[in-house]
């Protein structure tokens, strides 16, 4: 399976940085394969409408909102190795920070990444995957790529998900350090799916879709749209990344953070003040 996955992985990094720009002629430049790729997506919408959408709909109906936000916290976590990993290979170690300290913290007293307290101490997202890595050294996106069940992409994008998936440290971790068997890491591939079906669903996605005149076309605007500001890191937190270390706030919000938890834990070990008896 990973040979399969690593020649697939060459191939289309061969073609991505044969196309290192988008062309100057608008959007037959970037989906030169429009025609394939709206198949594709017939296909994935009949995919989606008879087995995700009804599996991802039983999912929300019975498993409450906090549990629902709970494991999307704990997906969210296992992301941040990886984060870490693509920010240093930008050249953003203060970014990469901001992974390790989301990291640390929610998988501890965040209980395995259930509760997202580094949120909550002013420790903001930095979420980077291998295909903003691949913009940020120059590749171009290769053009529009719709794919079997995973959705809109770029043949970069393409390439860094093929690489999200050989490298990532925690299916790694999974794959040899807990020994899960295949079963096992599709069931929680499996889970991961679905629980961004539900994601997408929260989001409004499928009303935006519905209320289209071309859904395709839509689909297609918004993922080059949203592409675009992650790869420049104009993230959820607001603050639009350049490349270089934390701004003062974010480094002011990151030992603030520290000093909180230290606090914490010194409160913790102190012992309950006893009232002096009466005379």
């Amino acid at each position: 399976m990973r040979r399969l996955l690593t020649a697939l992985l060459l191939m289309l990094f061969l073609g991505a940085c044969a196309t290192t720009m988008a062309g100057p002629n608008g959007m037959a430049d970037r989906d030169p394969h429009e025609e394939f790729n709206r198949d594709m997506w017939a296909a994935n919408q009949a995919i989606d409408d008879v087995a995700v959408r009804p599996v991802t709909e039983v999912y929300r109906a019975i498993t409450p909102q906090p549990a629902r936000r709970g494991l999307s916290n704990v997906f969210r976590n296992l992301t941040e190795p990886w984060s870490f990993i693509n920010n240093l290979l930008q050249g953003r170690p203060g970014r990469a920070l901001r992974n390790l300290g989301r990291f640390i913290i929610n998988s501890t007293i965040g209980v395995g990444g259930l509760a997202d307290h580094a949120t909550d101490l002013g420790i903001a997202p930095a979420p980077e995957d291998f295909g903003q890595t691949l913009a940020v050294w120059g590749v171009g996106d290769g053009g529009y790529v719709m794919n079997p069940i995973l959705g809109p992409s770029t043949q970069r994008d393409t390439v860094g998900t093929i690489v999200d998936f050989i490298a990532n440290p925690v299916q790694i971790f999974f794959d040899r350090g807990l020994n899960l068997t295949t079963t096992e890491q599709w069931a929680i591939r499996g889970m991961g799916i679905v629980n961004t079906r539900s994601e997408l669903i929260e989001a409004g996605v499928d009303d935006f879709l519905e209320s289209s005149a071309d859904p395709y076309a839509a689909a297609r605007a918004a993922y080059f749209e949203q592409r675009e500001a992650v790869i420049l890191n104009y993230d959820t937190a607001g603050f639009a990344g350049d490349g270089e270390d934390l701004s003062d706030s974010e480094d002011a919000a990151f030992e603030a953070a520290i000093e909180d938890m230290e606090e914490m834990e010194d409160m913790d070990g102190m012992e309950p003040a006893v009232p002096d008896p009466p005379e």
